[in-house]
């Protein structure tokens, strides 16, 4: 099938600004511009859609800011979970468990927490509880940030942004690579990766597989992870092409998940300070198994050069078993806190399914980009969750017992189990419009959300029974324009909303309202044909209503939904090539947030807890000519600025400047017989910085220790 066949036909093949981008973003100068389109689309795959537009349109050609971060960037950094990759992104802010727990990816965009991520485009449903899918690096070709409201494209889904895993495809031209990695805290890994055609039929495979074992930053605790992820691409017409995928990930082992006071390690303590390995659980309680199995399938089909018809499916299945502990206050003497034991047994199955027509019109000079959408999503969760709640195990967090625990003596007086479902459909339309150096987009959607939640509860032996029902339609809208000017410079500014549906309900019983935001966005795009500097500079304000607050008073207390939250500020990402040996990446975000209404306890003016004021970034990237060719070297400095430590606002969790290191040599450059060998090592927090997240002054987490490590790959 010849691949141009993906491309927009006239001035939507890709401007000036895009391939420009495009080409800094992929860390090499590309002088065609069909060909860096075709080289893209098979790296990315025919069925690829960016997140922006959900075409195949470039990014830079749409008024929202967009962040890309490639394989190649994550290869070079180490990076193994995509909290990781986001480290050196504008406007996100990552690790807000700390970095002793690794098994969900956790950030706010723009402030905003994002519990569910994007994987090829579909959501990663989550349950509300602990079976949250985690994608590995391992199996991600590309990563994409859209900053702002979604909703027009995606449906339920926070206003500061999303983040959307694009997966590695099959490939006509055959590729293998093995690896093998060691490091920090014992780490073993092995992974496979092998593409390419089958015999002579129109059939193209990829089969990714990987095998990782580590101990975790916590004393005690260990990682262990194991995954193979398949895929095939089927031609059956001329016209037609057929993707089927699986993902399975089988996670024995995925470390802790317990917090430590704030005296002690923010905060001082007069009996000193904890150690970043410090675990106040124990070793006879602490389980987190998780098994997930996706299948899916993507059809797609051109009617003809100007419209074709996408449709992207999948179905998940996934189970998750934890064993855990959670403290309470820190005593009079600033040693010994309490602790219930608990339990949570989960699974979850769901299946999502996006239908996509897109098609191009041209009516005089404008030129027109249509999308015609229908998506649907359904979650199906059980959960079992037990708990002790007498706060009867005490520990001493400056000498830690980690075996206290008789399993077979603990007393669970408080079971709940919960049946929770939920059903959303969408409906969207979106234009974009061209007129000679001006490009306009347009979206409106409109959403139906049901969902409901069956709850058993037995608390010492009473038993009540409740249901929760949710029903809610909204229609989102979206609006933009972009103006490309001759010297490379291309203001925007847009408009977009969000919709967020909300389960549960407050402590009076009190159903909790959709959450609904909108977003003001003027930016500033910088890429001159030629040039070596390319940019983006955005001002954002956002304003989230019906916003779900934490009791400033007892963060253990139920939520509750009351007023307004703002959050306003700047990115700025630059990248300079400034020698043919060297680049360099800047990011820079800052935000003000702040509560600006809440009818329950006056907390306007306070800031949330885990949103920096500013957080900066330097990435630098050095490739030797001469006698040492083959060798590249990074340096990379990530600084955050001070957080609030709880809801009152009450003390600061202080900011942070981090250094990474990173080093790759090509063994071709010595010797042709080792032509497919490369050798990648790479250090974060080469210093060894301390660093905390907190939650309130009972829940604090310490930020990741220095890691080194190593990696020998080799492709053939």
């Amino acid at each position: 099938m010849d691949l141009r066949k993906m491309e927009t036909p006239t001035k939507f093949h890709r401007s000036t600004l895009a391939v420009v981008v495009s080409a800094l973003i992929a860390g090499h100068v590309v002088a065609d511009e069909d060909v860096s389109q075709i080289e893209t689309i098979t790296v990315l795959g025919e069925t690829y859609r960016n997140t922006a537009t959900k075409t195949s349109l470039d990014p830079e050609e749409t008024p929202q800011a967009i962040t890309v971060i490639t394989k190649d960037e994550m290869d070079l950094r180490g990076v193994s979970t995509v909290s990781e990759a986001l480290r050196y992104s504008s406007g996100v802010n990552t690790e807000l468990r700390g970095r002793a727990v690794t098994r969900l990816d956790l950030f706010n965009i723009r402030g905003f927490i994002n519990y569910t991520n994007f994987y090829d485009g579909l959501p990663l449903l989550f349950n509300g509880w602990n079976l949250q899918p985690q994608i590995d690096a391992a199996a991600i070709e590309q990563i994409e940030v859209f900053k702002g409201p979604t909703s027009v494209l995606y449906g339920n889904i926070p206003p500061g942004g999303m983040v959307n895993m694009i997966a590695k495809t099959p490939q006509s031209e055959p590729s293998h690579s093995v690896s093998v990695s060691t490091g920090s805290d014992s780490l073993k890994e092995v992974n496979f990766d092998t593409t390419g055609q089958i015999g002579d039929s129109n059939v193209n495979y990829r089969i990714i597989g990987m095998a990782k074992q580590r101990d975790g930053q916590a004393d005690t605790s260990e990682d262990e992870r194991y995954l193979l992820a398949p895929s095939f691409d089927w031609q059956a017409t001329e016209n037609t092409l057929v993707n089927v995928n699986v993902y399975y990930q089988n996670d024995p082992s995925a470390g802790i998940y317990t917090t430590v006071p704030a005296a002690g390690s923010v905060l001082d303590n007069p009996l000193g300070s904890l150690s970043p390995n410090t675990y106040l659980g124990d070793e006879n309680w602490n389980t987190y198994e998780r098994e997930v199995l996706m299948v899916g399938y993507k059809i797609q089909h051109d009617f003809s050069s100007n419209w074709q018809f996408l449709q992207n499916a999948r179905f998940m299945t996934a189970d998750a078993y934890q064993e855990n502990t959670y403290n309470s206050e820190l005593q009079a003497d600033n040693r010994t806190i309490g602790r219930n034991a608990y339990l949570t047994d989960e699974t979850s199955k769901s299946f999502v399914i996006d239908n996509q027509l897109s098609g191009y019109l041209s009516h005089g000079k404008f030129e027109h980009n249509l999308l015609f959408g229908l998506d649907y999503q359904q979650l199906d969760s059980d959960v079992k969750y037990k708990d002790t709640l007498d706060y009867s195990l005490t520990q001493d967090i400056f000498n830690p017992d980690h075996n206290q625990i008789n399993r077979d003596s603990l007393n669970f007086l408080y079971q709940q189990d919960l049946d929770i479902s939920m059903k959303q459909i969408g409906l969207y339309f979106q234009d974009q419009v061209r007129y000679d150096n001006l490009v306009m987009i347009a979206g409106l959607r409109w959403d139906k959300y049901e969902s409901e939640t069956d709850t058993e509860t037995n608390y010492i032996g009473d038993v009540s029974t409740g249901k929760e029902k949710l029903d809610d339609s909204n229609v989102s809208f979206r609006v933009g324009g972009l103006y490309e000017l001759d010297f490379g410079l291309s203001p925007y500014l847009t408009y977009s909303e969000s919709f967020e549906p909300i389960a549960g309900a407050d402590a009076t019983g009190k159903a909790f309202e959709p959450s609904t935001g909108h977003q003001w966005e003027l930016g500033f795009k910088y890429a001159p044909l030629g040039g070596n500097v390319s940019g983006n500079l955005a001002l954002f304000h956002i304003t989230k209503k019906n916003a779900i607050l934490t009791d400033p008073n007892n963060p253990y207390a139920p939520q509750y939904q009351a007023g307004e939250v703002v959050s306003q500020g700047a990115e700025l990402e630059a990248k300079w090539q400034a020698t043919s040996q060297a680049d360099l990446t800047l990011n820079y975000t800052y935000i003000d947030m702040e509560i600006t209404e809440d009818t329950y306890y006056n907390q306007e003016g306070k800031t949330p807890v885990w949103v920096p004021e500013q957080t900066a970034s330097l990435w630098a990237n050095y490739y030797f000519e001469g006698p040492l060719t083959g060798l590249r070297t990074s340096a990379g400095v990530r600084y955050v600025g001070e957080t609030q430590m709880d809801a009152q606002n009450s003390d600061q969790v202080a900011d942070y400047t981090l250094v990474d290191l990173a080093a790759s040599y090509d063994f071709s450059a010595a010797s042709q017989s080792l032509e497919g060998a490369t050798v990648t090592v790479s250090a974060s927090n080469i210093f060894d910085e301390e660093y905390y997240s907190c939650y309130d002054k009972n829940n604090c987490w310490f930020g990741a220790e220095r890691s080194i490590e190593a990696t020998l790959e080799y492709k053939f």
